[in-house]
């Protein structure tokens, strides 16, 4: 399994200091199979990765690494030259993961279910009322989950990003189920955690118009695309 890596200028971020996130000989295995190795990138504050490629090429396995569920079988990845399995408490509270697996508590109504996310994350529940703004949640706000459409669902598990500022956003195919107002709200909170110098790695089938620095394709069949 191969991999290719391309770049392009992002002007607000080019001259930043230091790498953040650098990334170096990573291999990942599952099971007996070798879904890559020798994967390798660098991101600085305010730069965004999309990671593309075709089902079973390792996108979702290497969010994984990224965000330290789980051990790489070769390489490292460093946050400001450390190790981040050093402090894997550290790690988890620097960044935001959202899978495909969306979160919602079905019994719980749209506001409690991000009432119940601010505690996990020990911030003021009154953050949930801009997080409901920043995907137009409000007039659903006292909904039960389990009403929800999947549009609606994804709407809900996005809106968590926006409960408190995270260094590292990891998102796998995070518009998955949304039209095209919801995919625009996905591009402006993106556009603003990239704004405020928040990092971003975006698996996903659908481009968008995400403009990222540099784009990692992982191919199935040992070729680089």
């Amino acid at each position: 399994m191969h991999s290719s890596l391309s770049s392009r200028a992002d002007p607000a971020t080019e001259a930043a200091p230091s790498q953040a996130f650098l990334v170096e000989g990573l291999a990942c295995r599952r099971g007996d199979r070798l879904l890559f190795e020798g994967l390798g990138f660098a991101l600085d504050p305010g730069q965004l990765l999309l990671l593309t490629g075709p089902n079973g090429s390792g996108k979702s396995s290497l969010l994984r690494l990224l965000a330290g569920l789980g051990a790489p079988a070769a390489g490292r990845i460093l946050w400001r030259g450390h190790p981040v399995d050093e402090d894997a408490s550290a790690h988890r509270q620097r960044l935001r993961f959202l899978t495909h697996l969306d979160g919602v508590k079905p019994a719980l109504t749209v506001l409690e279910n991000l009432g119940f996310w601010s505690a996990l994350m020990g911030v003021p529940a009154a953050r949930a009322g801009s997080a409901l703004a920043a995907f137009d949640l409000e007039r659903i706000a006292d909904l039960p989950a389990r009403f929800l459409s999947a549009g609606q669902r994804r709407r809900l598990a996005l809106s968590r990003l926006m409960l408190m500022p995270a260094a590292l956003w990891l998102l796998d195919e995070p518009s998955t189920s949304l039209d095209s107002e919801g995919s625009e709200r996905l591009l402006a909170a993106i556009a603003a955690h990239r704004s405020q110098g928040g990092i971003a790695v975006v698996a996903t089938h659908d481009r968008l118009a995400l403009l990222p620095s540099q784009e990692l394709r992982l191919t199935a069949g040992g070729r680089a695309q």
